[in-house]
């Protein structure tokens, strides 16, 4: 993809409920500096740079409808062939290409199967077949 992203948020890494991380689907989640232009609500494909390394993401920007009740929005990423402690450190998102809206599922495990779906989808857009980075 050669295109301008649909957005960039910086911000810093924080704890969410860690929920994702016990079916094996850990998320990055970001609190993003103020002022930071949020697209959205949905689930996109993202480039993800920290460490100065670029990674590619799955980005819910929302509600999780699945996991609580609450109306506050989150944005969280599942970064691709990553699993490091990030707690903290900042990180940049480049929002690259809407996925699908966001959506109430009836499990866990039926979140981790789309989050599958939806790498799957990320990894071609982005980068062709995945297993490269830059």
């Amino acid at each position: 993809m050669t295109e301008e992203p649909i957005a960039v948020i910086r911000g810093r890494i924080v704890h969410g409920k860690g929920l994702g991380k016990t079916v094996g689907m850990p998320t990055a989640n970001l609190e993003a500096v103020p002022g930071s232009e949020i697209p959205a609500e949905g689930v996109y494909a993202s480039k993800v740079y920290i460490r100065n390394r670029e990674y590619i993401g799955v980005t819910n920007i929302g509600p999780r409808p699945t996991v609580d009740r609450s109306p506050n929005a989150t944005v969280e990423t599942n970064i691709i062939d990553f699993d490091d402690d990030i707690y903290g450190e900042n990180m940049m998102l480049s929002i690259e290409a809407f996925l699908r809206p966001v959506r109430k599922m009836g499990s866990l495990q039926e979140v981790r199967d789309q989050v599958d779906k939806d790498k799957k989808e990320a990894s071609t857009l982005l980068k062709g077949d995945g297993n490269d980075r830059t």
